[in-house]
Parts: structure tokens; sequence; C-alpha cells
């Protein structure tokens, strides 16, 4: 029976994504909201505590994201529009870059060549039609806007019915002990998430402004947009970095009189983030905030698969809920539930082993 529990979980995990990605018009507002509110809920007390109704001080806390939100947006998108009419020209320059290298290494392609013709002819190349970004944008826009304002009103109830939901956490549990764990494991998921999101987001601001600065004393156009790109790429565990080096690299060699010189941002970019990785976030999060890099590379894989790039910026808050959940009611005991062990061990009493005497 354990090993049949087992695998219709592991079933059940496998066919969720499906589920998710078809239904996700109705599935990701609920998921960014349940997100959202935890992280917005210790703001929405705090005004609360200083006087202000409940639906008042809910309406602000989702105001004041929605404004930071879009200030941010701001410093990212208006130097991006510029620079994107510059893209032919940057896509030129790089395609024209590559001919350079791949000209030095001309004796290499002669080879492959000479191996094409020794093992039969080429396949045929396949040309597929897709659709041109503007009508991506265009087919893509009502469903993201609606699919925002489901996530804002969703948000704006839920931080607005958090006092209720206590309230009935508290007193409408069996027992005392239940209630007070009921309670106990809201609030330390709250509080885990809020601290966490909160820190990384100081982190990553500053990682966007060292990178403004850098970008503007090394002559690279738009530092302000490089530098919001920073901060939101480094809230990407591993993925994002990367695609930060990846996208210098290609503006660096696409501007630069040479390679060596475009190169140089991302080389750049590429020590600071070693330094805040390595050493600064480790000394600020503490061990309180450590996971597993294998865990934090499943959680964002699984997301990113079935919502995309806001699949990939939930992925770390949701595995953050369900590692503070887990601490508080108990992690599961795979291993041993498959031995017909109980999935959720009793922790032993302190008591207990006060109490016991040596051996014989």
């Amino acid at each position: 029976m354990s090993a049949i529990v087992v695998l219709l979980g592991a079933g059940l995990f496998l066919a969720l994504p499906f589920v998710l990605s078809v239904g996700a018009v109705v599935f990701l507002p609920i998921a960014s909201a349940l997100v959202l509110t935890v992280l917005l809920s210790p703001a929405a007390d705090r005004m609360a505590r200083w006087g202000l109704p409940n639906v008042f001080a809910s309406l602000l806390a989702l105001l004041m994201f929605f404004a930071v939100l879009l200030l941010a947006l701001g410093l990212i998108l208006q130097p991006a529009a510029v620079l994107l009419e510059r893209l032919p020209q940057i896509i030129d320059r790089v395609g024209e870059r590559f001919a350079e290298v791949r000209d030095r290494f001309g004796w290499m392609v002669q080879i492959n060549d000479k191996l094409s013709e020794v093992m039969g002819r080429s396949a045929p190349e396949v040309v597929l039609a897709t659709p041109s970004p503007l009508e991506t944008l265009a087919f893509a826009t009502p469903s993201v806007l609606l699919e925002v304002l489901l996530t804002f009103l969703l948000t704006f109830f839920m931080i607005e019915a958090r006092v209720r939901m206590r309230r009935r956490l508290l007193f409408e549990r069996a027992s005392f002990g239940s209630s007070l764990k009921a309670v106990r494991v809201v609030r330390e998921v709250q509080d885990r998430v809020a601290a966490y999101i909160a820190t990384v987001g100081m982190i990553n601001a500053g990682v966007g402004v060292i990178t403004a600065l850098g970008a503007w004393a090394l002559g690279v156009e738009a530092p302000v947009m490089w530098g919001g790109l920073a901060a939101l790429f480094n809230f990407l565990p591993y993925v994002g970095p990367l695609a930060m080096v990846v996208l210098l690299s290609l503006f660096g060699v696409g501007t630069a009189e040479t390679i060596m010189l475009g190169l140089v941002p991302a080389a750049a970019y590429l020590v600071l983030h070693g330094i805040e990785a390595n050493i600064v976030t480790p000394s600020i999060l503490g061990a309180r905030f450590t996971m597993s890099p294998v865990m934090i590379l499943i959680s964002l894989s699984y997301f990113s698969w079935i919502w995309g790039f806001v699949g990939a910026l939930l992925s770390v808050p949701i595995l953050l809920m369900l590692t503070a959940f887990f601490d508080q009611v108990g992690r599961p005991n795979l291993v041993g539930f498959i031995f017909g062990e109980p999935l959720f061990a009793e922790p032993a009493s302190p008591l207990v082993e006060e109490d016991a005497g040596p051996p014989g």
C-alpha cells in the first residue's frame, strides 16, 4: 500500500503540470495572488496597527506594490524601447563579429564540409512559418491583462480577509493545541517568505545599482536599464545571472570596437555576481533561508515549464512556503513510508529523553 500511494503521488506530480498549464488563466493568478498576499500581509498588518481600517490598509499595501512595480518596469522598458530600434544594427554587427571569428578558424569549416561530403548529402533545410513578434503580442495582450487584473483583485480580497482567516484558525479547531499549531504554521510561512523576499529584494536592488554604475563607468548605453535587468534577473537563481551574462556579451560584442572590449561588461558583472552569490547573500540570509540547490533548480524548471517566466519568478517563493510549512508540520518520510513506516514521524518528546536512564 505504501508503494502504491507513493506511485500515485508521483503520477499526480507528473500530471499536475498539464492541468496547471492548460488552466493557467485560472491557476496562475491564484498562485501569484497567494504569494503576493503572503508578501504584503505584514505591511497591511503594520498599517492596521497604526489605526488604518483593514480595507484601507489592504488597499494601500497593494497600491504601494503596484507603484513599485510600475516604476521598475518604467526604468527597464523605456530605455529598452529606444534600444529596440537599433536591434537590427546590433544583430548585424554581432553577425559580422562571429563571421570574423569563423574566418579565423576556416580550416575547421573546411574539415566539416569534407566530412559532410564523405558521410553523404546533408539533410534538407526545413523552414517553419512562425507568427511575427507583433502578432504574438497582439494575441497575448488580452489574456495577460485579464490575468493581471484577476491577480490584483484576488490579492486584495485575500489580504483583506487575512484577519478573519486567522480568527477561524484560532477559534474553530477541535483543540487549543491544534489552534496554536495552525496559527503558528501560518505565521511562520508568512514571516519566512516575506522576510526572504524583502531581504533578497534589497540585495538585488543593490546589485542593480552597482550594475548601473558599472555600466555608466564603462560607457555602456542605457545603464539604468541594465541595472534594472540585473536586479530582476537576480530573482531567478542560476538561470537569471546566466541570461544577464549572455545579454551583456551579445550587446557588448555588437556595439564595441573589438570582441575583447565587448566582453568586459559581461566579465565585470560575472565578478559582481560571484561576490554577491558566494559572500554577501549567504552572510545576510544565514542558515534559516538555506535551500538545496537541487531543489531550487527542480522548482525553477517545474514552474517555468508550467507558467513560463512568471512561474520562474514564483518558483523560489513557492518552494520557501512549502519548506516553511513542512518545517512546522513535519517533513514527509518518503523513503521510510515505502517500507511501511509512518509518512510523518512523530518527534521524540524531550521529557522522555531526560527521564530515560542508562541502559541495563
